[in-house]
């Protein structure tokens, strides 16, 4: 039996080293084997009981729900046709301008992270914006970048935007009009300033012309099934949103629905599509949020209550500014999905509402912007180019989210701060 005083060093080690393995991946193991492994280890050592551990794996429910929900949208997007309809519409309509598919390609990745989540924009969108600049033979970075960091600057337009934003407000989600008063003003923001920042810096990429035409990719019957369903669940979620219901059911019940109808019409397997759900994600989340209950059980979070309650006391411009970026910046230490329930943990250990939770969310959402480690979304973005064969570096994404980050971070909280000054949003 471990005593209680080598419990307290063990257990905070065990989750820490877990959780870089997590961010380094040695040998290319998946990220679900170190924290599962980490979440395993911490049972059978009994650092954490067995009762502790299936209610943390069970408060997750309404976060894999909606995965699984927007993660099955985002197949059948993409096994009937609709994004690479979408991206070779795209190339036509830049009318040979690189500058104006870049614009177009940004748009595309705003609408798909704001209604389907950042994680579709990052894992399926990309591929298919890949393979649409590649026949234009342009430049495929700056488009790339453009699906990545609009993954997250994007991604608290809504509350279906970004599962973290379940995470941190799992169990206080605003109803949908007081999130859009709070999150309206800084998200767009947060859009524009990234996408003027980018545009400065892949100026010189952006110069060039299209010299090869794209032929259109028409949307057959199935596909225009699957874009009309799209926009039923989107429906759904939205009037759940308002009336403050959990989101997760509803979004995975819509979902499944949509897949029955599409697939009797198109006569297709549905269970082929469960391939394409990255269950690997759903147990990942799981050992994390084991993880995050078990620093709990320490009275960890005792400490960054103290931290936000200190922030309290400065003035609110102050306070919201330095909380959003410090967690920011924390974002790419540890992952915004561990650091999303450990924020929404301490805002509910703390009481803590408005401004400062706010500036929270906005840190959480937008702060991996910064660098490849940052979120599930980036790091899934970065899988899919491999797949492909392209390679960014840790330091080639630093050297534009370093840049990009920081100003769009800013001038989001400066929104926050002028929303929550004029309309008093709590």
């Amino acid at each position: 039996m471990i005593s209680p005083e080598l419990a307290h060093v063990l257990l905070p080690v065990i989750v820490g080293i877990s959780i870089l393995l997590m961010l380094i991946r040695p040998h290319d193991i998946p990220e679900v084997y170190w924290v599962g492994g980490g979440a395993l280890l911490l049972v059978v050592l009994r650092l954490v009981p067995l009762k502790l551990a299936g209610k943390a794996v069970a408060e997750g429910s309404d976060v894999y729900l909606f995965l699984i929900g927007m993660m099955l949208l985002s197949a059948l997007a993409n096994e009937y046709g609709v994004f690479e309809w979408v991206s070779s519409a795209a190339v036509r309509g830049a009318n040979g301008s690189s500058a104006r598919l870049f614009t177009l390609v940004y748009g595309i990745g705003a609408l798909t992270t704001i209604f389907m989540s950042n994680d579709a924009t990052a894992v399926v969108l990309t591929p298919a914006i890949l393979t649409a600049v590649r026949k234009a033979k342009v430049e495929p970075l700056p488009h790339l970048f453009a699906c990545a960091l609009i993954a997250n600057a994007a991604s608290f337009v809504l509350p279906i935007s970004n599962p973290a934003n379940l995470v941190v407000f799992h169990q206080g989600m605003p109803p949908l009009g007081q999130w859009l008063l709070s999150f309206g003003l800084p998200s767009t923001f947060s859009i524009a300033t990234t996408y003027v920042v980018m545009r400065l810096i892949f100026r010189n990429d952006l110069q060039g012309q299209i010299e090869e035409e794209v032929k259109p990719e028409p949307l057959k019957t199935d596909g225009k099934v699957v874009l009309g369903g799209l926009g039923g669940v989107i429906a759904v979620l939205l009037t759940a949103s308002a009336f403050n219901k959990d989101l997760g059911l509803p979004t995975c019940l819509a979902a499944l629905t949509v897949t029955a109808v599409v697939s009797i019409k198109a006569k297709n397997n549905p269970l082929k599509l469960a391939k394409e759900i990255s269950w690997g994600t759903l147990a990942l989340v799981a050992g994390l949020f084991v993880m995050v209950d078990a620093i709990e059980s320490l009275n960890a979070l005792q400490y960054t209550s103290a931290a936000l309650h200190w922030a309290e006391k400065l003035v609110p411009a102050a306070g919201a500014l330095g909380v959003g970026f410090v967690v920011g910046i924390a974002n790419n230490v540890v992952n915004n999905l561990p650091l999303g329930l450990i924020a929404g943990g301490t805002l509910q250990a703390a009481h803590v509402k408005g401004l400062l939770a706010n500036a929270v969310l906005i840190g959480v959402d937008l702060g991996p912007n910064l660098s490849v480690t940052g979120s599930l979304a980036t790091i899934l973005w970065l899988m899919a180019l491999r797949k492909e064969k392209i390679e960014v570096s840790f330091w080639k994404f630093l050297k534009v989210g370093a840049i990009v980050m920081p100003a769009a971070l800013l001038v989001s909280i400066g929104g926050a701060i002028l929303m929550h000054t004029v309309f008093k949003t709590n």
